[in-house]
């Protein structure tokens, strides 16, 4: 059977279509009439056939404006758009080039990516020197001392108030960002010991995978099923928002330890029925001062 043309089959698809391409064929006289410099305008108009109308006219603004403007020296905040949210340009930016007929936005890239860490080792906390420190990817910085031992932490209350460790250094992990920002700076990376304590969940396992993904190699602690079932009862079954933690989608994590990948398995199980969580802070900081003071000896022997 054949269709004799698009509105014969609208006719039959129903109101919905009908009213879709409607909207379709509106957007495309709009655009090729505001932005004839555009190109494939009906890959466009199919690329916005769910934006609502408050999107796609944000889109043909934020056109129009780099049509005749230049962001030259301005970052994705600071371009003067009425109602611009710069996560909305970052995430339609393609669009917004297409449509202006230019090869570049010309913004400033995104800001060189920043760690936070604080030093740990009781002789220079006791000669009044600076306890916490920052350093920012691609800029010299020279720490105050060389880490033997770099603990790699997602809680920040936990990285900042750690015990002291001789020639320790505690860094704030950043989530999935930290990896590529941490293995930039040598000083951290070459540390005789680079140990990893994050969270008992599958992101947290993923964020282990990836450190190792970007060649840091890493110890986990507190990251097995021994741990999980000693400190159970301090899991949610909730996330922040009160909404139920369900099974995330296994992925393959190339970089677990066997006891890593044992517990990451069963969170990631959709039949496993006890807690998917167990928050890293819930664990008092001398048994993790005592756990990092374990595997560093037993490492140095």
């Amino acid at each position: 059977m054949s269709v004799a043309s698009l509105d014969t089959a609208v006719d039959l698809l129903g109101p919905e279509w009908r009213k879709r391409i409607q909207r379709g064929r509106s957007r495309l006289a709009k655009l090729r009439s505001a932005f004839p410099q555009a190109a494939e305008h009906p890959t466009i108009v199919r690329a916005v056939d769910s934006y609502s109308d408050v999107n796609f006219d944000l889109l043909c603004t934020a056109a129009s404006w780099f049509t005749n403007n230049t962001a030259s020296g301005l970052t994705p905040r600071q371009v003067p758009i009425e109602g611009l949210h710069a996560k909305w340009l970052n995430t339609h930016k393609h669009l917004v080039q297409n449509l202006a007929g230019v090869d570049s936005l010309e913004l400033l890239p995104k800001h060189p990516q920043r760690i936070h860490f604080t030093y740990l080792d009781p002789d220079h906390l006791a000669s009044g020197k600076r306890r916490h420190d920052s350093a920012t990817v691609y800029d010299a910085m020279t720490p105050a001392y060389l880490p033997d031992v770099v603990l790699i932490s997602e809680n920040k209350d936990t990285a900042i108030h750690f015990p002291a460790l001789g020639k320790g250094i505690s860094v704030e992990g950043s989530g999935f960002a930290g990896a590529s920002a941490i293995s930039s700076f040598n000083w951290l990376t070459s540390a005789q010991h680079i140990v990893y304590w994050g969270d008992m969940d599958a992101d947290g396992f993923e964020i282990v995978n990836q450190f190792r993904q970007h060649g840091i190699l890493i110890t986990s602690i507190f990251m097995d099923l021994i741990a999980f079932e000693t400190y159970e009862r301090f899991g949610t079954t909730t996330d922040a928002r009160g909404n139920a933690l369900r099974a995330s989608h296994r992925k393959n994590l190339m970089h677990l330890a066997k006891h890593e990948r044992e517990l990451y398995e069963l969170l990631t199980d959709p039949t496993w029925a006890r807690v998917r969580r167990i928050e890293q802070e819930r664990i008092p900081l001398i048994i993790a001062w005592e756990a990092l003071q374990k595997l560093v000896n037993n490492v140095g022997r």
